[in-house]
This record gives C-alpha cells, structure tokens and sequence, in this order.
C-alpha cells in the first residue's frame, strides 16, 4: 500500500471542489471590482486616508460581530491574517492613492499583475500548475509594461506618480492575497480575515498619524465608504473560501481578474478610453490572467 504523504489530501479536495473554488474566485473578482471602482471615485473628491480607514473600520465591526457570535479563534490563522492584513492596508492606500492620480483602467490593470507575487511564492512553495499557466505570468507582466507606457510619457507628474503607486500597491496586495489564502487554506477563513483587518486597520492608522492626514468626513459620505468596506470584506470572504478549495496558485489569479469590471465601470459611467497600445496592453494583461487560471 502507498504510504499518504502530507498534503495529498489536500491536493485530492483541492481537485474534487475546483468548480466550487472557480467560483467564489471569479464572485470574489466581480465584488473587488465594484469596491475598488467604488473607493477609487470616492478617493477622487475625500481624503485617501479617511477613505480607506474608514471602509476598513466598517468591515471590521462586522467581523467583531461574527467572532463574538461564534466565540472563538485560531492563533495561526490569525497571525497569517496579520500579515496579509499589513500588505493589504499599505497596498490599498497606495492603489486608492494611484487611482486618484491616473485613469483607473490603466491602474487597476497594472495592480492586477500583483498576482504573480502570490502566484511565484505558491508555485515556489509546492504548488504545479501547467505551462500554460507559467507562460500566462509572463504576458501578464508584458501587458501591464504595454498598459503604462502611455502614463509613463504623459506630462502630468501625477501621472507618472500614479505607475509608481500602482507598481507598489501590486506587490503590496500580492503578498495581502498570499497569507489571506495561505490563513484560510491551513486554518479558519473567520480568523484569518479578523486578524488582516487587524493588521491593516494598525497599519493605516499609523500611517495616519506619521502624515498627518485628515480623517474626518461628512456625514453624508459616511455610507458611501462604509459599503466600499463592506463590499471589500466581502470579497475577501469569497476568495479566502476559494483559497481553502483549490490551489492558491491559480485561485490568486482568478481573484485578480477584478479590473475586468473595474475598466467596464470605468467606461460606461466615466467616459474613460484607452489607447490602442493600451487597450493591447490590458488585453494582453487580462489575456495573460485568464491563461494562468486556465493552466
């Protein structure tokens, strides 16, 4: 009889819930999408910082209420969510900040290839994926090159400060991705997304405080930015269920697809268009997602 190595049957669930997986990551993509859509306009006319603590704050409460609800946690998951909670709070700021600054059709795109920091510490860790999935990386990095070049050229200084931004925010949110999948994947989803917000809220209110930065907004933008949290809590809920069904690897990809709607917002209610090397270079981009995930 073959001896049962460790993580076989993790890799038999994996398989045998890859449409469950599928969907929660594509569902967790289609809500990202909305909330960062949503933050970003926001972001444009409130303070980044206020925006983001404040949307955070709100997820937070909820899951205070869930934990109390249950009354219990899981020390590992809550520390991974800790560190995926620190790249998440910078990563957010930064990519709030590079959408206030340049066209979000060209930012979210280029922040979406942070899915191969999650992708390469997976694939680096044990996972297999084909490859398809390795050559899908790599135009999904030639995309995002294609997808900023114009940006790159452009006089506004703003502009240019927007690539640099979303470049940050990319890794900063790969590595958020990562421990939120890698938490749920080796303990509790509830845990795990309790101690992010944790990491996330310390960190942005440190931030806060180092620069300064207004938090106060008006009574009647309040709701608005609270359901941008809530929106994003639920989408990290979606993808740390997905993480804990199939390889996080290619969960991590599917979960990037975001910008997908993110850029047909952009379109229908901003008016924003692209050129045609950009819109090769999203194309590409997305192209280069979808390959992975297909892997």
């Amino acid at each position: 009889m073959r001896r049962r190595r460790p993580g076989d049957g993790h890799a038999r669930r994996a398989a045998q819930l890859s449409l469950a997986a599928l969907a929660f990551a594509l569902a967790s993509s289609v809500v990202w999408g909305v909330a960062d859509f949503s933050g970003g306009s926001l972001t444009r006319r409130l303070p980044t910082f206020a925006v983001t603590v404040v949307s955070q704050a709100a997820g937070f409460v909820v899951l205070i209420v869930a934990l109390a609800l249950r009354g219990d946690v899981t020390g590992r998951s809550l520390g991974l969510g800790v560190v995926a909670g620190v790249g998440g709070g910078t990563g957010l700021a930064a990519f709030y900040r590079a959408l206030s600054l340049g066209t979000m059709s060209v930012v979210s795109p280029l922040v979406a290839c942070g899915a191969v920091v999650p992708f390469a510490i997976a694939l680096a860790a044990g996972d297999r994926p084909s490859a398809l999935a390795l050559v899908g990386a790599g135009a999904a990095l030639v995309g995002a090159v294609l997808a900023s070049v114009e940006e790159r050229r452009a006089s506004s200084p703003e502009r240019a400060r927007a690539i640099v931004l979303a470049a940050f925010a990319a890794v900063a949110l790969g590595i958020f991705v990562y421990f939120l999948g890698l938490g749920s994947r080796q303990g509790d989803v509830l845990s795990t997304l309790v101690g992010a917000r944790i990491g996330s809220l310390a960190l942005l209110l440190v931030l806060t405080g180092a620069t300064r930065a207004p938090l106060r907004l008006a009574r009647r933008s309040v709701a608005a930015v609270a359901a941008v949290g809530l929106a994003d809590l639920s989408a990290n809920a979606l993808f740390a269920v997905a993480s804990s069904r199939g390889l996080l690897s290619l969960v991590a990809v599917l979960g990037s697809l975001y910008p997908v709607v993110t850029v047909l917002l952009a379109h229908v209610l901003l008016g924003e268009r692209l050129t045609r090397a950009q819109q090769a270079g999203v194309a590409v981009a997305l192209a280069g997602v979808a390959a992975i995930a297909g892997g």
